[in-house]
């Protein structure tokens, strides 16, 4: 599943024993050879449907990893891009790996909580992919809030989905199996390592998008094709900050 670069069924066990944070630190050296980094035909969909929104001067990578994100910002923003993540080890993998293209904008790295943005209102573009499941629903508020405040006005928030598998096939029950495992595991073992597939879901979560201020729309990604109800197999979410009225206070 991994393949001889990637970790080993021992450095797995002790990752998902470790808290979130210490695992990603942990996994940091291996994690462009497992299945959890977003595949590179997500990340080109992704940057080939933003780019006509754009341009685009300063973008953010919420918990960016190693930087895949951030190398699809460096083809989208002018100006500047900054990848945020709570993990150490991950920060250092990104910051030897990702190199800005000649003449293209500014790379930073910052260390943080993503439910405790640094910012205000300093990006026209933020992206995420594959960290919602490290989010309870009940943070899902809290961090579209952050994020909304990130963002300057007409500023765009977009994260791509994937269509969950039905229950008649493999997938259904390997994704639940995986949800209940880990339940399992909280429920017995301190610290917690939050990583839910099946807990972020697009209905709850396009609801507190709207709670939060944004105006949203749903772009499917034409590459991954359709299922066979004619739902795209994966769809952009792409949630706006709106201008301000003329003549009523930026908030």
């Amino acid at each position: 599943m991994f393949g001889p670069e990637g970790p080993t069924l021992r450095e797995l066990a002790v990752q998902a024993l470790s808290s979130v944070e210490r695992g990603y630190d942990l996994l940091a050296p291996k994690f462009d050879h497992t299945p959890f980094r977003t595949p590179d035909a997500v990340l080109e969909s992704v940057a080939k449907e933003l780019a006509p929104l754009g341009p685009f001067e300063d973008g953010l990578d919420l918990c960016c990893g190693t930087g895949a994100g951030v190398e699809v910002l460096t083809g989208l923003c002018r100006r500047s891009v900054t990848g945020v993540d709570f993990s150490a080890g991950m920060l250092d993998v990104a910051r030897r790996r990702v190199r800005p293209p000649a003449g293209g904008p500014g790379v930073a790295w910052v260390r943080g909580d993503a439910r405790a943005l640094p910012f205000a209102a300093a990006f026209d573009l933020v992206v995420s992919f594959g960290a919602f499941g490290h989010f309870l629903p009940s943070e899902l508020p809290g961090l579209f809030a952050r994020v909304h405040a990130t963002l300057r006005p007409g500023g765009r928030f977009a994260f791509p989905v994937l269509a969950p598998p039905r229950p008649t096939r493999p997938g259904y029950w390997a994704l639940l199996g995986f949800d209940t495992v880990m339940r399992v595991r909280n429920a017995l073992w301190r610290p917690p390592f939050v990583m839910y597939y099946r807990a972020f879901r697009l209905g709850a979560v396009l609801r507190e998008l709207g709670e939060a201020g944004f105006v949203t729309e749903l772009r499917a990604l034409p590459e991954f094709g359709r299922r066979g109800d004619g739902g795209p197999r994966v769809r952009l979410v792409v949630a706006r900050r709106p201008q301000p009225a003329a003549g009523s206070v930026n908030s």
